[in-house]
């Protein structure tokens, strides 16, 4: 990876899952509990998203070389900050999940994937990996559940299909996932908005994989003795 001069010492907190698994919630725990800053998906600033729902096959090369210029821009942000920064869904996602289900549903042309495809792994060689990797698990009946309940009038008619294609490439790309520490939480269940005992939970297990690092309000730094 190289290394900019300006680069900040901060670390990233990358949340990672399927769509509906409660990435923007766990954000936003994370934020409130320990002070951190978000960085979210750029999903309502995406002028292609929209038509991407209803023509995959026209829209997606754009749509996503849209998510993936943006993400690198952001990855490039990010770590110029000193302090601990969390991500609502890496670049990395946006390539090997979402990207690449695309490609597979054969939704790129072979000319756009190379381009896309080239124009990622020139990006890998100018950005860190995040310091903590959190995949966010649960099932297709929650998963359909949530995405109903917000109520995103273009996320409403995505096939079930889809979805589990998704999941797959989720589940795969865990297996050999190079970067760093995960953390897997099982979500269906799951409630750290306002189950106290979950919440805690979820606090102990990430600030076991990022030890000093990550300060509860109200807690005190001890000095060196």
């Amino acid at each position: 990876m190289s290394q900019q001069n300006d680069a900040g010492s901060g670390k990233t907190i990358a949340i990672a899952g399927n769509i509906g698994t409660g990435k923007s919630s766990l954000v936003e725990f994370l934020t409130r509990t320990y002070g951190i800053e978000p960085f979210y998906e750029p999903n309502e600033e995406n002028p292609y998203l929209p038509d991407f729902y209803q023509d995959m096959k026209r829209w997606a090369f754009h749509s996503q070389l849209y998510f993936l210029s943006n993400k690198f821009r952001m990855h490039q942000q990010l770590e110029k900050i000193n302090g601990v920064v969390v991500l609502d869904r890496s670049i990395y996602e946006d390539a090997e999940i979402f990207a690449t289900a695309l490609h597979t549903m054969r939704k790129f042309t072979g000319r756009d994937w190379h381009t896309y495809w080239n124009f990622y792994q020139t990006i890998l060689n100018a950005i860190r990996p995040p310091d903590l990797m959190i995949y966010l698990r649960c099932s297709m009946r929650t998963l359909r559940k949530r995405i109903r309940l917000r109520g995103r009038t273009m996320e409403q008619d995505i096939p079930l299909a889809y979805l589990k294609r998704l999941e797959d490439l989720y589940e795969n790309w865990l297996l050999s996932y190079p970067y760093g520490e995960v953390l897997v939480l099982e979500t269906d269940k799951l409630d750290y908005i306002n189950d106290m005992v979950d919440c805690l939970d979820v606090m102990e297990r990430v600030e076991a994989l990022l030890p000093a690092t990550l300060k509860r309000p109200g807690q005190i730094r001890r000095g060196p003795d």
